[in-house]
């Protein structure tokens, strides 16, 4: 058996969890950066996450769409940098995918998915092969709007496998945007520290509907 929607409350125990597996995957996430960047990524993600799970414990919900607001204007405010911006803009721009909506169902994902993706290429004006984490999540999004099924569970896997193989991509690409661009031929071969943390974000969401199943 799949998950066909999440309830308002099961959202917010899945971003919780999303949450918990951000700020366990510190240590992944610096040791990633501190190939190709300053190593702080994994100290960023963490601390923006730690922000999100104290925020979710304290505020309640009327909307599916406030659960995703809340967790990018919490991720902007506490990450700082562009990762805060980029995170923060993927879900902030996902709540609006999601308006009125008080259960997260397969095409509401899809939209929430597809708005994320659109708020982060214009705030970061990064496309694919520029080394980043639209090169995970831009695929993760075009393989959600393949699936034609009405499973929250099935179109979460989709979504996740997608984004890793995109991310795994990133090691054959040259950073042509932010602090990594400077370092050239020097990237080839490492996966962009972002498009590791969007991956994750997937994997944990997926793990969490696999659970409830």
């Amino acid at each position: 058996m799949t998950v066909e929607n999440l309830s308002l409350s099961e959202f917010k125990g899945a971003m919780l969890a999303v949450a918990d597996g951000m700020i366990a995957s510190k240590d992944l996430l610096t040791q990633a950066d501190q190939a190709i960047g300053d190593g702080d990524h994994g100290i960023g993600m963490a601390r923006g996450f730690e922000a999100v799970k104290a925020m979710l414990s304290e505020k309640n919900f009327a909307q599916i769409e406030e659960v995703f607001f809340s967790t990018g204007s919490s991720l902007l405010a506490s990450i700082g940098g562009a990762s805060g911006a980029i995170f923060g803009s993927f879900f902030m721009g996902a709540a609006k995918g999601v308006k009125g909506c008080i259960e997260l169902d397969a095409q509401g994902f899809k939209n929430a998915l597809a708005s994320g993706l659109e708020m982060v290429k214009k705030r970061g004006g990064a496309n694919i092969g520029d080394k980043t984490m639209v090169d995970a999540l831009e695929p993760a999004v075009q393989a959600a709007m393949a699936y034609n099924g009405n499973s929250l569970g099935e179109l979460c896997l989709q979504v996740y496998t997608a984004a890793e193989a995109g991310m795994q991509q990133t090691k054959t690409f040259t950073a042509k945007i932010g602090k990594a661009k400077t370092l050239g031929e020097r990237t080839l071969g490492f996966a962009d520290p972002g498009s590791i943390s969007i991956t994750l974000i997937f994997k944990f969401l997926s793990d969490y509907l696999e659970q409830m199943a």
